[in-house]
């Protein structure tokens, strides 16, 4: 059973998340509802990579790869670490590489049935 069965058994379906909880989610999904920060994201799921490996792989200037890290960071679903001059950038844990494959598993359902 997973964590998110977990809170589902404690209260079911019927019991809403607290306020506090449900404007974290919506503060990141709403980080996640960028185009380049979602693609970024997926990126640091699978690896730890700075910002001019990140700007290189997106296709994107270093300045706006910075942004969009900050943002990340900001909501807490990156984290960073310093290597000598380089600060290198990774997915805060597994549950948001879950999240984020979820998001794209159920895209390609929806994809699918139009």
């Amino acid at each position: 059973m997973c964590a998110r069965d977990n809170d589902a058994a404690a209260g079911g379906w019927q019991q809403l998340p607290a306020d506090e909880r449900v404007d974290e989610v919506v503060e990141g999904l709403r980080m996640l509802a960028d185009p380049t920060r979602l693609r970024l994201l997926w990126l640091l799921c699978g690896e730890e990579l700075d910002v001019s490996s990140l700007a290189e792989r997106l296709g994107v200037a270093r300045p706006a790869v910075s942004q969009h890290l900050a943002k990340l960071r900001l909501v807490g679903l990156i984290t960073q670490r310093r290597d000598g001059r380089r600060v290198l950038s990774r997915a805060r844990d597994h549950h948001v590489g879950e999240l984020l494959a979820d998001l794209v598993h159920d895209a390609g359902h929806r994809l699918a049935a139009r």
